[in-house]
């Protein structure tokens, strides 16, 4: 298991249900669970509060799901719209990379387990435009389901990248080794960072 995972803190508590990570514009929120002998009740989020805190308008329009398969990995995708992350199933090791070529964390990434695992973060991801997502299923099978402000059919496809999920400048650090992992043809053939954004490696 690799040790370098998100923590949440009260020193990185910037609201009553939010954190704050390395990433601008990335943040965490922690599930709140009321259970009882029936079972349990959990709140999620509080969109108004994300919305203050991250100054972005963010109104979900659409909700999907994807299941994965024990060591199925999928990435790194970015598309041109913000969401909300959640983890169902399984236990799940997620990588979110900053693909914002202005912003002074260009290239790093930050990393959560979630799920329902005892070693998994209990609650939701917002991921701000511009950050690229990715993750494997460390035990499978994992529900991931994410909200996003625009409809998949309407939005603005010029921003779509597909970079590889074993990048050498990213280096991801996977808790599965990559000749055991199942991915999809589209992520082994994803565009290098070099080849994505040469103006960032001009001097190297």
């Amino acid at each position: 298991m690799i040790d370098a995972t998100f923590v949440p803190t009260e020193e990185n508590k910037i609201s009553p249900t939010i954190h704050k990570t390395a990433i601008d514009g990335l943040y965490y929120i922690p599930h709140k669970y009321f259970p009882d002998d029936r079972g349990f009740y959990s709140e999620l989020s509080r969109i108004p509060e994300i919305e203050e805190v991250t100054g972005i308008e963010f109104k979900i329009k659409q909700m999907n799901q994807s299941r994965s398969n024990q060591n199925i990995a999928r990435g790194i995708h970015v598309e041109d719209w913000n969401k909300l992350v959640m983890v169902t199933t399984g236990l799940c090791y997620c990588v979110l990379v900053d693909l914002r070529p202005a912003s002074q964390t260009f290239a790093k990434y930050e990393s959560f387990y979630l799920g329902v695992d005892d070693l998994a973060l209990k609650g939701s991801i917002f991921v701000s435009r511009g950050i690229g997502n990715s993750f494997c299923a460390v035990k499978g099978p994992v529900d991931y389901i994410y909200g996003v402000d625009a409809l998949w059919s309407q939005r603005d496809t010029t921003g779509d990248k597909a970079i590889a999920l074993f990048d050498k400048d990213i280096n991801i650090q996977w808790p599965i080794e990559p000749n055991k992992m199942l991915v999809s043809q589209r992520d082994i053939n994803g565009t290098s960072l070099r080849e994505m954004f040469p103006e960032k490696f001009n001097n190297s």
